[in-house]
């Protein structure tokens, strides 16, 4: 299986994610002091948070042991799910989920909590601060709903033209 070209890219794209998701993370934690912010361009800038919750620090209350085992119980069902069917943009969107969740997996283990460092904002309007690990979940779901969305259009337009 390992020798298939499509698994050796999806785990070269998991891959590529954890690792741009650690050097950015090792960075901040390095440069940036906690909750100090460098302005970037007008819109966006650089921050210095730790997030103990999920997307937008909700569940914060929740233990980490939580959250370690949503991770292992949504990766085994990906990973099977995976290995009996996904190709194409499915694959690659799963990889992009994979990798993003393991990276903010390895801040829960190492750091009991997600660094996050990307402040979105427009007027006094903020997007939760947010890393390259939540992008790329971001994007993996975005592009695995349209997959599966285009998917089902193509299948319905062949069930009518029967």
């Amino acid at each position: 299986m390992l020798k298939n070209p499509k698994w050796l890219f999806a785990g070269i794209i998991s891959a590529s994610v954890i690792i741009l998701d650690y050097i950015t993370k090792q960075a901040i934690v390095e440069y940036v002091t906690p909750y100090e912010s460098i302005d970037l361009i007008p819109f966006l800038r650089i921050v210095h948070v730790r997030n103990p919750g999920a997307a937008f620090g909700l569940f914060s209350g929740l233990s980490n042991y939580v959250f370690i085992a949503i991770y292992l119980a949504a990766m085994s069902l990906i990973i099977i799910y995976a290995l009996k069917s996904l190709h194409g943009l499915e694959l690659f969107a799963s990889a992009l989920i994979i990798g993003g969740a393991t990276g903010n997996l390895i801040d829960r283990l190492t750091v009991g909590k997600v660094i996050d460092f990307i402040d979105f904002f427009i007027s006094d309007w903020h997007w939760p601060a947010f890393n390259v690990a939540d992008s790329a979940l971001t994007v993996g779901i975005i592009i695995f709903l349209i997959a599966n969305l285009s998917a089902g259009k193509h299948t319905d337009k062949l069930k009518n033209e029967k």
